[in-house]
């Protein structure tokens, strides 16, 4: 099962399936059923800002693009990739794809906010401070950069 992401930027990821270790009587007692009965994969769904999002963002990522080579963030990437969240931020209508309209390098832009995304939450949260500082604005909440970075990703990778 695939992680899967939703229109509203929340992920279902799959968890694996609990092992259930019987007491060795009930396995060797019937080993065909422990044998054949596969316990059955669940989901969760995770938002913007729960623990274990950012993580779940880049794996997705990661499975859009499989073979992709890896994350390298350049310093024009990253600035541009700082000014399209924080213009997404501020749009009234949310506009992501008008706000990368104007970008020079989309790629570089997107591979900076994947490895943001890679560094985990502490990245994003430094992220933040670091769009706030740039552009004179106040840090938006982790969960906040998170979620549009991911809807800048969705969008590039159209």
């Amino acid at each position: 099962m695939a992680i899967v992401r939703n229109p509203d930027g929340s992920l279902v990821v799959p968890i694996a399936p609990a092992r259930h270790h019987g007491d060795g009587d009930e396995v060797a007692a019937n080993p065909e059923t422990a044998e054949l009965t596969p316990p059955e994969a669940t989901a969760r769904v995770l938002h913007p800002g729960e623990g274990g999002y950012d993580q779940a963002l880049a794996e997705w990522d990661l499975e859009q693009h499989p073979d992709r080579e890896p994350v390298v963030s350049t310093e024009s990437g990253r600035d541009q990739a700082m000014h399209v969240v924080h213009e997404v931020a501020i749009s009234p209508d949310h506009d992501v794809k008008g706000s990368l309209a104007d970008l020079e390098d989309p790629e570089a832009s997107g591979e900076a906010l994947r490895h943001v995304l890679i560094g985990g939450v502490h990245s994003v949260e430094a992220f933040a401070a670091e769009v706030a500082q740039a552009e004179g604005d106040e840090p938006l909440p982790a969960h906040k950069v998170t979620k549009i970075i991911g809807e800048v990703l969705a969008e590039l990778d159209k």
